[in-house]
């Protein structure tokens, strides 16, 4: 509803939505929000529409949709792949970090770096892939450099 005016109050002018301001409302985008909330949407989260992803954005969970492993801390947050904004170095860290887990470890800065889904047996920390140059094979090896079972498996 919108007022204009030198229009009375009680006269009230609507206005129509063009395509533009409205989303197409399909079955598929239904059962992909519904499946979205239903894995990330916890007591202390809300939707808001994102301008720049184009779409609606959980927000206030500790559960990322881009985590690799649950953080073996604290249970309540994922372990993610981060960049420092500093140093611009790389390390694993906790989703939770801002909430009191101090959940890190560091990770090799130079080299290709592919970081997995998989936790290590041991520890439950992600299992990271490393490779120096294109001629040297794949390393796996786990991404907590405190892990007792940290050995560098091709």
């Amino acid at each position: 509803m919108a007022y204009m005016k030198g229009v009375p109050p009680q006269t009230v002018i609507l206005r129509r939505r063009g395509p533009r301001n409205s989303v197409r409302v399909t079955d598929r985008t239904i059962s992909r929000m519904r499946e979205e909330i239903r894995q990330y949407y916890d007591s202390n989260g809300y939707l808001s529409w994102s301008e720049k992803r184009g779409k609606y954005v959980i927000l206030g969970t500790n559960q990322p949709s881009n985590g690799l492993v649950e953080c073996p801390h604290c249970r309540v947050g994922k372990i993610l792949v981060i960049r420092s904004r500093q140093t611009r170095k790389r390390f694993l860290g906790c989703s939770n970090y801002h909430n009191g887990c101090s959940a890190s470890s560091p990770l090799v800065q130079r080299g290709m770096l592919y970081a997995t889904k998989t936790p290590c047996k041991s520890c439950s920390w992600p299992v990271v892939l490393v490779r120096y140059s294109r001629r040297q094979k794949w390393s796996r090896q786990c991404g907590n450099i405190r892990c007792p079972g940290r050995t560098v498996r091709p």
